[in-house]
C-alpha cells in the first residue's frame, strides 16, 4: 500500500515520456496513439473535438490512424491531423513533421517532393482560387487523353509545360477548362505566363505567391453537349524556380490517356530517371520504376494507358 501512490504517480510520467519519444523518432501512428493515451481521451471525444474544429473523421479512421492500418491522405484528413496537434497540445508541425518523415522512410529516406504542409497549404489556396472562379466541383469533362511535355532550363529549373487535351462532355453546357499549375518552391507565379495553342483562348487568371499555385481558365468559344468531344492545347511558362526534381499529375478521378514527356536542356542532363505514383499527395510513393533516359533527345517519358485517381510522375537525380 505505501508505494501504491508512487506507483499512480508514475504512469503520467511514463506516458509523457513514451509521447516525448514518439514525437522525436516517429513514426506518426505510435506517436498519435501515445499523445491520445496521454491526454486520456477515448476516440468519440477526439471525434467530437474535432468536430467543434469543424473537421470531420470517423472513429474507425482515428482508430486505423493510431494503428498504423492506414495514413491520413486527403486534404480533409490532413486538416484533421493539423487540428489533433492542437487539441492534443502538441508542438506545432510535429504529427505533420512525421508524416513527412515516413514518406522519406517509404522512398528510400530521401525528399524529393513538396511537404505535406506545402500540399495543405496550395490545397486551400487552390480552393480559395476556384471559388473566385466560381468553378463547380465537376467540370463537366471526362479526360480521354492528356498529353504533356514539360521542359527544364538550362539551370534545372521548370521552364514550363504544354498540354493537350482530349475531353468528352457528360453533361450540356461546358464551355471551357480551367488548368491548375503548382510551381516549385520559391516560384514566382506573378511572373508566369499563360498561353492558349489551340481550339481555346485564355480567359480569367489567378494567381497565388506563397503556395505558388497558379489556376487559369481556358474558354471554348463554343458550348458542348454531352457526349460531344473536344481537343485543345495550352501552354504555361514559368522558369521562375530553383531546381526542379520532379514532375507529377495529379487526377481526381479515373480517365483515359495519360503520356508524360520531361525533356532537358542539353547543359543540364539527369543521371538517372524513375516513375512514381501516389495514392494521393499525403499517401507513401509506390510504384518505383526505372525510366530509360534518351541522351541523344535529352529526354524521359512515361505512359499511362489508363489513369487512376491519384498522382503519377517522373522524378529524376542530378550529378
Amino acid at each position: 500500500m505505501p508505494h501504491a501512490p508512487q506507483h499512480a504517480d508514475a504512469a503520467p510520467d511514463v506516458a509523457a515520456a513514451d509521447l516525448d519519444a514518439a514525437l522525436r523518432g516517429g513514426p506518426f501512428h505510435v506517436a498519435l496513439r501515445a499523445a491520445i493515451a496521454a491526454r486520456g481521451l477515448p476516440l468519440q471525444r477526439v471525434q467530437h473535438h474535432l468536430s467543434r474544429h469543424g473537421v470531420k473523421v470517423g472513429v474507425t479512421s482515428l482508430s486505423y490512424w493510431q494503428q498504423g492500418a492506414r495514413r491520413p491522405q486527403r486534404p480533409e484528413s490532413l486538416r484533421a491531423v493539423r487540428a489533433l496537434e492542437e487539441i492534443l497540445r502538441l508542438p506545432d508541425e510535429s504529427l505533420i513533421r512525421l508524416l513527412t518523415a515516413d514518406d522519406a522512410d517509404a522512398a528510400g529516406g530521401r525528399t524529393a517532393g513538396r511537404s505535406y504542409r506545402s500540399f495543405l497549404e496550395a490545397s486551400d489556396a487552390l480552393e480559395r482560387l476556384l471559388l473566385e472562379l466560381q468553378c463547380p466541383p465537376d467540370d463537366g469533362l471526362h479526360t480521354l487523353g492528356h498529353h504533356e511535355r514539360v521542359r527544364v532550363g538550362a539551370r534545372r529549373e521548370l521552364l514550363g509545360r504544354e498540354s493537350q487535351h482530349i475531353v468528352r462532355a457528360h453533361r450540356d453546357g461546358v464551355d471551357r477548362f480551367v488548368a491548375v499549375h503548382h510551381g516549385d518552391p520559391g516560384c514566382a507565379p506573378e511572373r508566369m505566363t499563360v498561353h492558349a495553342l489551340e481550339n481555346c483562348r485564355a480567359g480569367r487568371v489567378r494567381r497565388h505567391h506563397g503556395t505558388g499555385v497558379l489556376v487559369a481558365e481556358f474558354l471554348f468559344d463554343t458550348r458542348l453537349r454531352a457526349g460531344d468531344t473536344f481537343l485543345f492545347r495550352y501552354g504555361i511558362e514559368d522558369g521562375t524556380a530553383g531546381a526542379t526534381r520532379e514532375y507529377a499529375r495529379g487526377f481526381g478521378a479515373p480517365g483515359g490517356q495519360y503520356a508524360l514527356q520531361i525533356r532537358f536542356h542539353e547543359d543540364a542532363l539527369p543521371v538517372r530517371c524513375h516513375r512514381f505514383t501516389q495514392h494521393s499527395a499525403a499517401a507513401p510513393r509506390s510504384g518505383r520504376q526505372e525510366l530509360a533516359f534518351s541522351r541523344r533527345h535529352r529526354s524521359v517519358h512515361l505512359v499511362e494507358p489508363r489513369v487512376r485517381a491519384g498522382r503519377v510522375g517522373i522524378g529524376w537525380d542530378w550529378e
